[in-house]
């Protein structure tokens, strides 16, 4: 929690500005594109095809090319479904059918001589014994010898056409076998089974091939289908796994790894210039807003590296998981934004966000869902999160985050495919890191307020507790000091909420405001009891010197003690550079008193010599709302106690002047406040007042007094 400080009316872009704006980039831009291009830089051991893999091997970018190895078994599947080719053609298979023909005639001529009209009985069976061939079995002879002329004709007929038939149409070598044992079945009319048997067997010895398997053709037809084959495109999305560790890399994986040049030397210098690119725009944005809108953090170290190692933090985590299914959105990012609203402000944890998310969207390549879940979970942060003075608040900031990534998930997932089980899986995620963000933020926003010198709400606490070393010795040492700076912290702080500023860093930065009149506390009159004043012996040069030195002493106590630099601060500002108008005018009084005093010219003119500049404080004027209010309470607590009359029209006079001698003092130069806020801080100043002094009732006897008469006197009875 640091205290603002206004912007110059006229702000310069000045040589070191320049300078510090160039250093602190490249250096953040070196660092961040080290981080983002780490998936360029090659596998240390080298990958060999055929050999499992020493490690998980990740596709480093979505990308889509040609694949030789696709492509050639998509042609060798081509190719090996190519049936074998033959020479079979119609002019062949009429040739051979013709040629067959001739020969069942050839064969059957005897037969049909046999037959022939006036053929006597006795002599047929003489002619068919001796025509018959000699393949015949003895039941195909007997079906033979018992046939009428009629029926031969008939059996002669069909066997011609069944023949015909088989030889016309293609008959491979390769089914020569089969087609003769099945060639009964091809034979129709009316035959009788002895008949049919008798057909098939005068034909079976005619069939045969007309179609030979053709090497020549077989192997064009392969070439023909595997130049049919398009080009297969083979594509990966960035972290899809190649291989995985100890699998054999298969020549689709070795593709893949040359392809993407993982088991090289070089590195993918396009990609590398874009990450180097896109780094330096994310920190010349951050550095820009900050000189910008935030003067008061470009010029404190300490802040500048709080915000590159929260960044860089973020970044680094958003590298290790890019890629993976669901891990990117588990990561507990939202605690960047709420760790820099709580330790600087709103503001600068807005723009981390909004860079945040645009980082993420770029490592991750998801484009608007990632950044919208992103910028929206990180600004619900910051919202419920606010100044994180309780632990409630980080729990509530945790839930908020929780739901507004809950609900971007639901809502693309609407948009988009409605996976059911990807958008549960989501959630899941989202609760993860809600609460890892919660966790994260709480854990280590004290630890970095401490380490980076940025004090917080919690310590602020600490530092207010009554208990603490150096207000126990304020309350020993200096019981008028202890109890004006309790007063001037009442008041500072009832002012500060008035205006919307820090009442809390207010309030305690004025119980340590004064801690320096513990080196000398009689040298201050609060501190006195009525006693002697040490100042009515010295000379109001002396005096000035002394009330200036506690000053530079509570400085030297509040780094001996350890108090953060933020209240530190408020120890010279509370003084600014005003005059200590009552030791300046009585050393004017004592330069016009040889002159006779300031009514005569000399002596005015004595008293002008005076060097105001030697009763001045050394400053700096008030660098925050809250270093002005408390310079202001300290002035007004302490002239309000000297009031003889404390009514409303006193205090509220009195509170009036102090305000207008520090505006016509230029004491609020180096500050933002406004008129609006003075007026603001003249009524709460008064109103406190009046609280704090309210007038009492005059009872007629202390009601102590008054019991303690009745007991005596009831006692005496």
């Amino acid at each position: 929690m640091l205290a603002r400080t206004p912007e110059p009316a006229a702000v310069q872009f000045t040589r070191r500005d320049l300078g510090r704006l160039l250093l602190l980039s490249v250096l953040l831009a070196a660092a961040m594109s080290v981080i983002l291009g780490l998936d360029v830089i090659p596998a240390q051991t080298a990958l060999e095809l055929g050999k499992p893999a020493p490690f998980n091997v990740y596709a480093v970018r979505t990308d889509q090319y040609v694949s030789e190895v696709l492509t050639d078994e998509a042609r060798q599947a081509a190719r090996d479904a190519v049936q074998p080719q033959y020479d079979y053609t119609i002019a062949r298979g009429a040739s051979v059918a013709a040629q067959q023909l001739r020969e069942f005639e050839n064969k059957v001529a005897p037969i049909d001589a046999a037959f022939a009209d006036g053929v006597a009985a006795d002599l047929r069976a003489t002619l068919l014994a001796e025509a018959l061939p000699g393949e015949l079995s003895e039941d195909i002879r007997t079906t033979l010898l018992g046939l009428s002329a009629k029926r031969w004709d008939a059996v002669r007929a069909e066997s011609s056409r069944v023949l015909d038939t088989v030889e016309r149409s293609e008959l491979r070598d390769s089914a020569e076998s089969t087609i003769r044992d099945g060639i009964a079945s091809r034979f129709a009319g009316d035959l009788t089974g002895p008949e049919i048997a008798l057909g098939s067997a005068l034909i079976r010895p005619l069939v045969v091939a007309n179609s030979s398997f053709s090497a020549d053709a077989t192997q064009a037809e392969k070439n023909r289908q595997a130049e049919l084959v398009p080009d297969m495109q083979k594509s990966w999305e960035k972290g899809e796994t190649i291989v995985r560790t100890g699998d054999r890399i298969d020549p689709e994986a070795w593709e893949a790894i040359q392809y993407f040049k993982l088991n090289e030397g070089g590195l993918d210098v396009a990609r590398l210039i874009g990450f180097v690119v896109l780094s330096l725009l994310v920190i010349a944005v951050l550095l820009t807003w900050t000189w910008r809108f935030r003067r008061e953090f470009w010029h404190r170290n300490n802040v500048l590296l709080l915000l590159s190692l929260l960044l860089l933090v973020a970044v680094f985590a958003l590298k290790v998981t890019a890629g993976r299914a669901w891990l990117p959105y588990a990561l507990p990012l939202a605690a960047v934004p709420m760790l820099v609203a709580v330790l600087l402000d709103a503001g600068v944890a807005m723009v981390m966000t909004a860079l945040l998310a645009i980082l993420a969207s770029a490592v991750n390549g998801a484009g608007l869902e990632m950044a919208t879940y992103v910028l929206l979970g990180g600004m619900a942060g910051i919202v419920g999160v606010r100044r994180g003075d309780r632990l409630w608040v980080f729990i509530q900031a945790g839930i908020g985050v929780f739901v507004v990534q809950g609900v971007v998930v639901v809502m693309f997932a609407l948009l988009g495919d409605q996976d059911i089980q990807g958008v549960l899986q989501l959630i899941g995620a989202a609760a993860v890191s809600a609460g890892g963000a919660a966790v994260a933020a709480v854990g280590t926003f004290a630890v970095l307020g401490s380490v980076f010198g940025i004090v917080t709400v919690f310590q602020l606490l600490e530092l207010a507790n009554p208990s603490q070393p150096l207000l126990r010795r304020l309350l020993v040492e200096t019981p008028g000091t202890y109890h004006h700076s309790l007063m001037v912290g009442n008041l500072a702080e009832t002012a500060a909420e008035a205006i919307g500023a820090d009442a809390l860093l207010a309030r305690v930065a004025a119980y340590y405001h004064d801690i320096g009149k513990l080196g000398n506390p009689a040298a201050f009159i609060e501190n006195q009891s009525g006693g002697e004043n040490i100042h009515d012996e010295l000379d109001p040069e002396t005096s000035a010197q002394l009330l200036k030195s506690h000053v530079s002493e509570g400085i030297d106590i509040a780094y001996r003690s350890g108090l953060p630099k933020a209240i530190i601060a408020f120890i010279p500002q509370h003084h600014g550079t005003a005059v200590m108008s009552y030791f300046y005018a009585r050393a004017k009084e004592q330069a016009a008193a040889p002159y006779g005093g300031l009514d005569t010219a000399e002596g005015k003119k004595a008293a002008d010599a005076v060097d105001v500049r030697r009763f001045r404080h050394g400053g700096p004027k008030p660098q925050s709302r809250e270093a002005a209010i408390t310079m202001l309470a300290d002035s007004v607590e302490a002239s309000v106690r000297s009031l003889s009359s404390r009514d409303e029209a006193a205090i509220r006079a009195m509170v009036t002047r102090i305000i207008e001698e520090r505006i016509a003092d230029d004491q609020f130069d180096e500050c933002d406040l406004t008129l609006r806020d003075i007026e603001l801080i003249r009524e709460a100043f008064v109103k406190q007042l009046l609280g704090m002094y309210h007038q009492r009732i005059a009872y007629p006897q202390n009601k102590v007094v008054e019991l303690e008469s009745r007991r005596a006197a009831g006692d005496g009875s």
